[in-house]
């Protein structure tokens, strides 16, 4: 059976302009991704770190030819202006907020005129920026999108605290969401050592159970041994913190048994 192309308008997303001479160089120091290379009409996946290495905002980089729209979360895209703001001091860029609608597409079919892969894993889909419906696609919920990114295992911004969660321990690593030859960036160290010295000892990974959604928080136990918590949760499907020395024996969440999951992206 065909497989219908699904699109959802993302509401929660939003944009940020940047432009300006000095757009490259001003960002390169900055994020998790490679900006100089970065070409018209491309997207990248990325984030902002505190100078400890912790993630504080999660972003993806769209080249245009006049400097790159960020894509980010809207509930804290004046946040991140306000920090962006900050390290700007005498550099030649203009960070305006953005009113192009943010949308995804995903499913079955080939990719639709004029929308970009999504960088971080090709079961993922497409994502669009101001572009019309797909054809022949059918708009869905931002909810169904956010079910197939459970479903596929990737974990989102609701699966992270500000300044809480190092970018490997939410799979950025593994998602293209972070460039290790590009040189310096805010709290580049304490991620290159992680990656370069195996200190990884926690990593988001899916749960799947039967019934209703588990408590955000709550614990997951192997006997009376705490493996990890859950960090949010739909009917059937979860994200969590996982302890990665721990992934082993039958599993519960407030006494319901549950599978911890480990994505091929993340195993091969």
């Amino acid at each position: 059976m065909t497989q219908t192309l699904s699109y959802a308008v993302l509401k929660s997303r939003a944009l940020i302009a940047i432009s300006g001479e000095d757009w490259r160089g001003f960002l390169q120091g900055l994020i998790t991704q490679d900006v100089e290379t970065l070409s018209p009409g491309e997207v990248r996946f990325g984030g902002l770190l505190t100078p400890q290495g912790r993630l504080l905002f999660d972003l993806f980089v769209i080249g245009r030819t006049d400097g790159v729209w960020l894509d980010v979360l809207a509930d804290t895209r004046q946040a991140l202006i306000t920090r962006l703001s900050m390290y700007r001091l005498r550099a030649k860029v203009t960070i305006t907020p953005g009113e192009t609608e943010v949308a995804a597409a995903f499913g079955g079919g080939p990719a639709p005129e004029g929308w970009m892969a999504d960088p971080r894993l090709a079961a993922l889909g497409w994502r669009g920026y101001g572009l019309p419906a797909p054809i022949d696609a059918r708009l869905v919920p931002e909810t169904s999108y956010d079910t197939h990114r459970l479903t596929v295992g990737v974990p989102g911004p609701v699966d992270w605290d500000a300044g809480r969660v190092y970018p490997i321990e939410a799979n950025f690593d593994l998602l293209n969401g972070i460039d290790f030859k590009k040189g310096c960036f805010v709290g580049q160290e304490t991620t290159s050592r992680m990656k370069r010295r195996g200190e990884v000892k926690n990593r988001m990974l899916p749960l799947w159970y039967e019934g209703v959604p588990l408590p955000l928080g709550a614990e997951i136990l192997s006997g009376v041994r705490r493996v990890g918590e859950v960090t949010s949760s739909e009917k059937g499907r979860a994200m969590a913190m996982i302890r990665l020395d721990r992934i082993s024996g039958d599993f519960t969440v407030d006494g319901r048994p549950v599978e911890i999951l480990q994505p091929d992206w993340i195993t091969s």
